[in-house]
């Protein structure tokens, strides 16, 4: 429904929060009448740390933008809204939906009872197959960002994903545009991927962002994460690779590289969704890319693109076909202006129908809203009753002397009940005490297992990564671990026996002392375990004794060389696998570090990986 007055857009993104205030233009467009910016920092990313921060910052924001209206929409971040598209087989009509219910039951990786979730249907495939996008989001997160909303004294109308409301942004700013156009948003913890030609669309969402690009850096240069993106975001830039010459900073030239290495990531996983648009979705092959998102201003980003994908890549600009109030200062817009691409859609809800509309609001949230716009008539409802029992008083009067002679003789009765029942509660918290120590101990002892099968896992991971490999690279290839270390603890103690692995094995086994003496390893002495080391290597020991759960491991892995692309192609395929192993989280195992360059003649080359178990090792 069009609105005459202005109203508001927000974006709750993972590492910043956008504001921006609309009103309807002459020709039922948005006019841009102000806009506001504020970073959340790596705390805007954990789930932990978000909701204090976002009571905090958006109050802050409002008041430092001079913004005026308190109704709007709302966009949530990626990172926390699951989004799929599915296929339904044709039926009929008064079916789709029964059947649109089981696939989000199928789908959606939470329970629903616990979820917000909604549906679009998108079209139909010439087999007469439904193409629906489904995006969910847990009730409970939604409630996070309405009180976030309700206590800045705003009150909104949609919740949004982004995927959604930036599939809106372009379709609005970017209609006139001819044959498959692909859009990369570069986000702070998550990156979404889109494809638009006529009459088609779709995206997806992918756990690859530009913070990953300030946390390696952070842990290579050793800085705080706050100092490592500020210096990103003054100094950092996106190796070109190949012959050109590095920067005479040190750490210019290492968050480059770290950069590049992200960047990569990302595009292995763009080319992916291409691919599957195309062949399972039927999808042309695109024409041009537009870059948005706060990850793609880092410098030399578009080239690198350009260069990967061989297509002109040019900025998303959201305010395109928004008519921008004089009041506004351009030149401030013009630095921001492609991080604004949910905002724009989320806004666009107001004065268009738009071709994707979801509403992630809980009925929790609707039916709070509901009885706030009621208040006022229940209030006058409970003076008008009030006044009814006032005026009955004295009929009452005498019913209630027999109530309360009712309530003294069941009270009698009832007392020798309640002291039972407070016997019976103390035995049961006693039993409820043995069992919690009985599950304990059971758990401890099924704990004793869990090493040698985590083992036995990973060795099975690398042999089936080596046998895949072979037969695509047509060539012998060979990986092991060279060298593990436990990321809580992070001390390296060599240990094991001196044999050769075969095949896939371990040529160096690293683990911490507590582990070694749990576990019944045989420990290898350090090469030096007097001198510099004894003193402080003593303390850091017994400090690191305390540890009393393993969750994360990080691992050095060794491969033989075979060129840079067959490396790249072993390295990610392993990371795959391991993530699809049914003993690591594949949310927490990544890469980790920079990715070594072999040499040309070197045999072997290493490459690290960070491990999160999905069952902690009890220590």
């Amino acid at each position: 429904m069009l609105k005459s007055k202005s109203f508001l857009a927000i974006d709750f993104g993972a590492g910043s929060l956008k504001i921006a205030e609309f009103a309807p233009s002459a020709d039922g467009g948005l006019r841009l009448l102000r806009f506001a910016v504020k970073p959340l920092g790596l705390a805007g990313s954990q789930d932990a740390a978000r909701d204090a921060l976002l009571k905090k910052s958006l109050p802050e924001l409002l008041t430092e933008g001079g913004f005026v209206a308190r109704e709007g929409n709302l966009s949530a971040p990626g990172f926390q809204v699951f989004s799929k598209f599915v296929k339904l087989p044709p039926v009929d009509s008064s079916k789709v939906t029964q059947i649109i219910q089981y696939e989000a039951q199928q789908n959606v990786p939470f329970p629903l009872a616990e979820t917000a979730w909604d549906y679009q249907i998108l079209g139909s495939a010439p087999s007469g197959e439904l193409e629906v996008l489904l995006v969910a989001i847990k009730s409970d997160l939604v409630e996070k960002l309405f009180a976030s909303g309700e206590a800045a004294g705003l009150k909104m109308s949609i919740i949004d994903s982004s995927i959604g409301s930036l599939a809106n942004s372009f379709r609005y700013n970017y209609a006139d545009q001819e044959g498959c156009s692909l859009v990369i948003d570069i986000g702070a913890k998550t990156s979404n991927v889109l494809l638009f030609e006529a009459g088609k669309y779709y995206g997806r969402s992918i756990n690859v962002g530009s913070n990953a690009i300030t946390q390696e850096f952070a842990a290579e240069a050793k800085l705080r994460f706050d100092d490592a993106e500020k210096f990103k975001l003054s100094d950092g830039f996106v190796s070109l690779g190949g012959a050109y010459e590095e920067p005479d900073d040190p750490k210019q030239a290492a968050i480059s590289k770290v950069a590049r290495n992200v960047l990569t990531r990302l595009h292995l996983q763009v080319n992916q969704t291409v691919q599957f648009y195309r062949t399972q979705q039927g999808g042309a092959a695109p024409v041009r890319v537009f870059l948005c998102g706060g990850g793609s201003i880092l410098p030399y980003a578009s080239q690198f693109f350009q260069e990967k994908l061989n297509l002109p890549v040019d900025f998303l600009n959201p305010f395109r076909n928004v008519e921008i109030d004089p009041s506004v200062a351009v030149a401030d817009l013009e630095k921001v202006a492609q991080c604004f691409g949910e905002v724009v859609g989320v806004g666009l809800r107001n004065v268009a129908q738009c071709p994707v509309e979801f509403n992630l609001m809980p009925k929790a949230s609707l039916s709070r809203q509901q009885f706030n716009s009621k208040k006022p008539f229940l209030l006058a409802a409970a003076f008008v009753l009030a006044g009814g029992v006032f005026a009955a008083g004295g009929f009452h009067a005498k019913l209630t002397d027999a109530r309360r002679e009712g309530l003294e003789k069941v009270k009698s009765q009832v007392d020798p009940l309640e002291r039972t029942k407070t016997s019976l509660e103390g035995e049961e918290a006693k039993l409820k005490r043995s069992l919690d120590e009985a599950a304990k101990l059971g758990e401890w002892l099924q704990s004793r297992t869990l090493w040698a099968e985590m083992f036995a896992e990973l060795r099975g991971v690398m042999k089936a990564t080596e046998d895949e490999q072979r037969k695509i690279l047509n060539q012998p290839v060979g990986v092991w671990i060279d060298a593990f270390i436990s990321a809580e603890n992070q001390t390296q103690i060599a240990a094991g026996g001196e044999e050769e692995p075969q095949n896939t094995g371990m040529s160096r086994f690293m683990s911490d002392p507590v582990l070694a003496k749990r576990y019944g390893l045989m420990l290898k002495p350090a090469a030096s375990a007097e001198g510099a080391d004894s003193a402080g290597g003593e303390k850091k020991a017994k400090a690191n004794t305390n540890t009393n759960e393993l969750s994360t491991i990080k691992v050095t892995f060794r491969a033989v060389n075979l060129n840079e692309t067959a490396n790249n192609q072993l390295i990610y395929a392993l990371e795959k696998a391991i993530k699809a192993s049914p003993s690591f989280d594949k949310d927490g195992t990544q890469l980790s570090g920079s990715l070594e360059k072999a040499e040309a003649n070197a045999t072997t080359f290493t490459f690290p990986l960070s491990l999160k178990l999905k069952r902690p090792i009890k220590l």
